[in-house]
């Protein structure tokens, strides 16, 4: 039987016809409308932008690590000196400064580990009540403001809690500097301290504001450290 014959019997029958029209079929994978992004497009640019933001962050991250090695270079090879006078104060020989000093000294050695330390006392001329007490010392230091911290609990261990701890300007020699008050047997005295990643000083100003003792605790810095 032929197909045409094949073709006339099935309508016969009643099956329904195949109902065709002029509209094209679309596929799945058909063309994204014109302007519009390809899928494969979109993931490359997506792919794209998380390498970028990657290499951003660790361009950061190294230039960030790099910074703070180059602080270190800079500034581990500290020297400590201790001049006759600076800023209208001069350094106290007597015994009982001396005293003073080394007391000082050793509280300090037992806080911190250092390759070098000092403690000195220095005179106010006009007012002896404004007489400066400052120690330190040298060493490589990783992170300079925590060692400055533990200073000042040290301070609070022989003396009174130092507060209203503040960060002040260091001056051109960088790092980190400190400033607060305590209180002793003359009423309450200003605390200054400095630290890089080469030394660590703490300094008592009986008799001086915050503010002052800031601006000489830089004063006194400019004229003691140096470096290699």
């Amino acid at each position: 039987m032929s197909d045409a014959h094949l073709s006339a019997r099935q309508l016969d029958e009643g099956d329904s016809p195949v109902d065709l029209t002029d509209e094209p079929i679309e596929l799945s994978d058909r063309e994204p409308p014109a302007g519009a992004d390809r899928p494969d497009v979109r993931s490359r640019r997506r792919r794209l932008a998380v390498v970028v933001v990657l290499a951003i962050v660790a361009l950061v991250g190294v230039g960030a690590l790099g910074s703070w090695g180059w602080r270190i270079v800079q500034q581990k090879d500290a020297r400590l000196a201790l001049p006759e006078q600076v800023s209208g104060l001069r350094l106290d020989s007597s015994d009982r400064a001396a005293s003073t000093a080394d007391y000082l000294r050793s509280g300090l050695a037992a806080d911190i580990e250092l390759d070098s330390s000092f403690g000195a006392v220095y005179q106010d001329p006009a007012e002896a009540r404004r007489s400066v007490l400052i120690f330190g010392g040298t060493t490589l230091l990783w992170q300079p403001e925590r060692d400055l911290e533990s200073l000042f609990e040290l301070m609070a261990d022989e003396t009174a809690a130092v507060t209203g701890l503040r960060g002040v300007s260091p001056g051109r020699l960088g790092g980190v500097m400190k400033c607060g008050s305590t209180g002793g047997e003359g009423g309450d005295f200003a605390v200054c301290g400095w630290a890089d990643h080469g030394s660590v000083v703490l300094a008592m100003f009986p008799g001086r504001s915050i503010d002052e003792s800031a601006g000489l605790l830089r004063q006194l810095r400019e004229s003691m450290q140096s470096r290699d």
